[in-house]
């Protein structure tokens, strides 16, 4: 039997791609652009994520940094929890148990804190047409009185006010370690 990779006397092989080669070379279809694209040009002189950017990264960031905590927290009071004569199945499921369920509630209330976040500083940034400090200090007064308005006006503007205030000291913080701290 003939091995087909062999070559024959008066033939060679076939490469549909000989033609492309000889308009393209091969290692100019791996020099791709190291900047971002963009479709608009206006999209281009904006130096901030967009709407949609913001609402997965603040929804995602809370829901993974409440999950891990929450988690944490839960894990601790399940080994708290554990009495002498359990055996060492029943101790684990304990701590799995308490660790996921309180990881899925701080986590997922962390999460809707971000997603509204996210929601009240866009919505304030294209309200105003600028970005500033106001701009997330407005949203999370408005997260915090969001979030507690079920409770009444008065547990509404108190989770309000320490809303603004996170924000504010949050967007204080990032200015400082940008300014002090080199990377």
């Amino acid at each position: 039997m003939a091995n087909p990779s062999e070559k024959k006397p008066g033939t060679r092989q076939y490469d549909p791609y000989r033609e492309l080669e000889l308009r393209t070379p091969i290692h100019n279809l791996y020099n791709l652009p190291t900047s971002p694209e963009y479709l608009f040009q206006e999209q281009a002189t904006v130096n901030r994520r967009s709407w949609s950017e913001n609402l997965q990264y603040y929804t995602g960031s809370g829901y993974l940094g409440g999950a891990v905590l929450g988690g944490a927290k839960g894990a601790a009071e399940g080994l708290r929890a554990a009495e002498p004569g359990d055996s060492l199945k029943l101790r684990v499921n304990r701590v799995l148990n308490s660790g996921g369920h309180a990881g899925r509630r701080l986590g997922n209330s962390l999460g809707v804190l971000g997603l509204i976040f996210a929601g009240l500083e866009s919505a304030i940034v294209h309200w105003r047409g600028s970005d500033d400090v106001l701009n997330s200090v407005g949203a999370g007064l408005g997260t915090g009185a969001l979030y507690r308005a079920a409770s009444g006006p008065r547990s509404a503007a108190i989770a309000g006010a320490i809303g603004g205030l996170a924000a504010g000291a949050a967007v204080a913080g990032k200015q400082a370690m940008r300014r002090y701290v080199p990377v």
